[in-house]
């Protein structure tokens, strides 16, 4: 291989240079040549003396890279050199890198551990945890390098669960998380466990002003709902507030005219509902069912759930709350905690937030949201409804 004299190559120089029979170089200066094959090929070549020994690195094909662009690389490689690195063994670090990046993302060892984990728990339980990555990480972080993850980036997704009011799956989530932080540590994939440094940001998950019911808790109380001591009404009452998660006050003072069941819909009027909008209630068959039964046991009054004591007025606010107490439910849970029961449910079984929220009636949460109309979602909510008229009966067989 025979250089040539130092001399800074013009770009029509390069382009006019013939392939011979044996591969030769033209010099640019400063260790840069543009290296000729005898296919026609042109390739920029830096040489360099690193620790007594010479070497050379690519700095890229031409035509694609201009000769100006080669000297720059080159400019920044000779930087490198004078500090007393080497440039080839860097760049050899920089793609083992991104191959480690592609290969160690979040998702890919949040999955690898799980695989690991699911031997030693339950079939339930590593459900929930793998339908908490799916929903509420993956989307956001699975394609992200595990160990370029930021407190705050992730502080920021889960934050998005406490904006939908699902504080206890936030913390979980953050549980789950923090676990797979952990055991990229222990497999020399992260250097700590980020979240240790959220210690302390997530909204505690209070005693809820309305308490509630966790999942197996609430399996329980369904197994026991025909048996629980209370008047038919009530329990019928209680069965489609279940079915339905409705704030109580809105199932009170249900009337017969709301319901729809050709097109299995409850309209709830406007002037009942918190936010002061109509609310569709998509009726499951196990609703249309207990609707059913309720009116068989009526008086034939307009409302539903008529007083005893006054056919026109409701049942009392206190009448579903006295019923779980006598019940032995004191403190453990209220009629309007059942709503903070399907939530969590629903959240964990993968049903999306928005239609969650909207069959909660939650317009308040987001001031977008509370722009739309009463029938959002609402192909959406009536698959859920029924999915959770199918969980709830299931329950109730046991």
């Amino acid at each position: 291989m025979i250089l040539s004299l130092d001399v800074m190559l013009t770009d029509i120089e390069c382009k006019n240079l013939k392939p011979k029979e044996k591969i030769y170089c033209k010099t640019d200066g400063y260790g840069m040549y543009l290296e000729i094959y005898p296919n026609g090929g042109k390739y920029w070549r830096l040489k360099y003396r690193i620790a007594g020994k010479q070497k050379r690195i690519a700095l890229g094909v031409y035509p694609q890279v201009s000769p100006k662009e080669a000297r720059l690389k080159r400019d920044k490689y000779r930087a490198i050199v004078r500090e007393g690195y080497d440039p080839g063994e860097l760049r050899k670090m920089k793609k083992l890198e991104i191959k480690e990046n592609a290969i160690n993302t979040f998702e890919n060892i949040a999955r690898e551990w799980f695989e690991k984990k699911k031997g030693s728990i339950t079939s339930r339980h590593a459900f929930y945890i793998i339908r908490r990555l799916e929903t509420n990480v993956f989307p956001y972080l699975g394609g992200v390098p595990l160990k370029k993850i930021k407190p705050q980036e992730l502080l920021e997704v889960i934050r998005e669960i406490e904006n939908r009011g699902s504080l206890e799956v936030a913390h979980r989530v953050m549980q789950v998380v923090g676990q797979v932080f952990r055991y990229a540590v222990s497999s020399g994939r992260a250097e700590h466990d980020i979240t240790a440094d959220l210690k302390g940001a997530l909204l505690p998950v209070k005693e809820n002003h309305y308490a509630y019911f966790s999942e197996r808790e609430f399996k329980e109380f369904l197994k026991r709902i025909d048996t629980l001591k209370m008047n038919l009404q009530t329990k019928l009452a209680f069965k489609l507030l279940v079915l339905t998660f409705v704030r109580s006050g809105e199932l009170r003072g249900t009337k017969r005219n709301e319901f729809d069941l050709k097109k299995k819909e409850w309209r709830i009027p406007a002037d009942r509902m918190k936010m002061k909008e109509q609310h569709i209630v998509p009726l499951s068959r196990q609703a249309i069912n207990t609707l059913e039964e309720i009116k068989r046991i009526s008086l034939g009054t307009e409302l539903l759930f008529p007083c005893r004591t006054d056919i026109n007025k409701p049942i009392s606010d206190n009448t579903l709350s006295k019923a779980l107490r006598d019940n032995g439910y004191r403190g453990k849970a209220t009629p309007h905690g059942i709503r903070a029961t399907a939530s969590t449910i629903l959240n964990e079984n993968g049903f999306s937030p928005d239609v969650i929220e909207r069959q909660l009636a939650h317009c308040e949460r987001n001031k977008i949201r509370a722009a739309y109309n009463h029938a959002q979602f609402l192909a959406e909510r009536r698959e859920m409804m029924d999915w959770w008229g199918e969980f709830v009966d299931k329950g109730i067989r046991g």
